[in-house]
């Protein structure tokens, strides 16, 4: 698998996993300028607005996935969810969440990381 089929493949998995836990997808690879978020969804738990960086990778042996999500990165998904919500007028408490993936062919981990970052 490339790693462009590898990030694709994770995104899916994610949403997959997301539903199960009773989130609704709103949409996914949501673009503004340069930058994307992943996935954007509601908690029907707690009813708010989650935004979801997906990261994906074959081992942890460099760490987890989720330390790849600096606050740099951070910051740019900030500015995408910040441009989101004003443009859809969405008036709802807003959650930032990971979902990190190791996947390979001896396992697929999945962590899920609420409230990872904020603005």
């Amino acid at each position: 698998m490339t790693h462009d089929e590898l990030g694709i493949w994770g995104e899916r998995k994610a949403v997959e996993y997301l539903m199960k836990r009773r989130f609704s997808i709103l949409d996914q690879n949501v673009r503004f300028r340069r930058n994307e978020i992943d996935i954007v969804a509601i908690d029907s738990d707690s009813n708010e607005l989650v935004v979801v960086e997906v990261k994906t990778r074959q081992t942890a042996q460099i760490g987890p996935p989720w330390k790849a999500v600096t606050r740099s990165k951070q910051r740019q998904i900030i500015q995408v969810a910040d441009w989101l919500v004003k443009d859809r007028q969405i008036y709802r408490n807003l959650r930032f969440d990971i979902v990190s993936i190791v996947h390979n062919s001896h396992r697929t981990e999945i962590e899920h990381i609420r409230n990872a970052f904020g603005p």
